[in-house]
């Protein structure tokens, strides 16, 4: 990774005197998992002011944007939340290596702040209105395609709340979804992104609290180029892993990519 980051160091004076023909006609869609949107919202303004390219982004779940690729969709990278969607992508001979992991994702528990839910690492409040009979609706991502509702999943499994839980699941499409169904009052909570939690349109809205590690299979996220991805989209990739980008995933709550 310090490889390719000298070598981006040093291309960089010369990318920013082509802001010409070529840079405006080489503008790459980008597949992205909706739990990084404002981390790779800043990162790829700050792309763009360094190197006077621009990059399209798409957010949604990682398991939709995996099929899209696969069924031909004009995608030159994609970021995924979970890791094992970018090995179907390789085994099916969609990309050109492995990609690299760029962050690890965490789970925070939020609730709006008007919300009778108590918030704790250990469930404990939803415990509680759930005994109570309060408990109405209760946000995550559909595990059947987020990962983050996959974790979510794993959360509510290893704290002997899933079964009962059922009745009041609301499943967002996608975990920035459910993160709005958790804060808006729409629900009373949920199991979200952490760097959705902590980012301002979130935090203004809503309170929460990390859940621990260890009740759930880390969340390694990784990211790689498609077989269409041309130069732009290969500098974006490189720059994705430089220490200024690392820094802003890590400020929107991820843990550091150890590669």
């Amino acid at each position: 990774m310090k490889f390719r980051v000298m070598v981006l160091a040093l291309l960089l004076p010369f990318l920013a005197m082509s802001k010409g023909v070529l840079a405006a006609q080489d503008v790459p869609a980008i597949a992205a998992a909706s739990s990084i949107k404002f981390a790779l919202d800043d990162i790829a303004k700050q792309f763009t002011q360094d190197t006077g390219r621009k990059v399209r982004i798409s957010y949604g779940s990682s398991g939709n944007f995996v099929a899209q690729i696969k069924h031909g969709a004009p995608f030159e990278l994609f970021l995924s939340a979970d890791e094992r969607y970018i090995k179907q992508l390789s085994q099916a001979k969609q990309t050109p290596d492995d990609g690299v992991v760029y962050a690890v994702g965490l789970l925070a528990i939020a609730a709006p702040k008007s919300s009778p839910l108590t918030l704790d690492p250990d469930l404990d409040g939803v415990k509680r209105l759930m005994d109570s009979k309060q408990l109405k609706r209760f946000a995550i991502a559909n595990p059947e395609h987020a990962p983050y509702g996959e974790r979510a999943e794993e959360v509510l499994k290893k704290l002997g709340l899933w079964q009962d839980i059922q009745p009041n699941l609301v499943f967002g499409e996608n975990v920035s979804q459910a993160a709005q169904f958790a804060v808006s009052g729409a629900t009373q909570g949920g199991l979200v992104a952490l760097s959705l939690a902590v980012a301002k349109p979130f935090k203004a809205r809503a309170n929460y609290v990390v859940i621990p590690q260890e009740y759930y299979t880390p969340l390694s996220q990784r990211m790689v180029l498609t077989l269409k991805a041309g130069e732009t989209a290969k500098l974006f990739y490189t720059y994705l892993q430089s220490e200024a980008a690392q820094d802003v995933f890590a400020d929107y709550g991820f843990a550091r990519a150890m590669n």
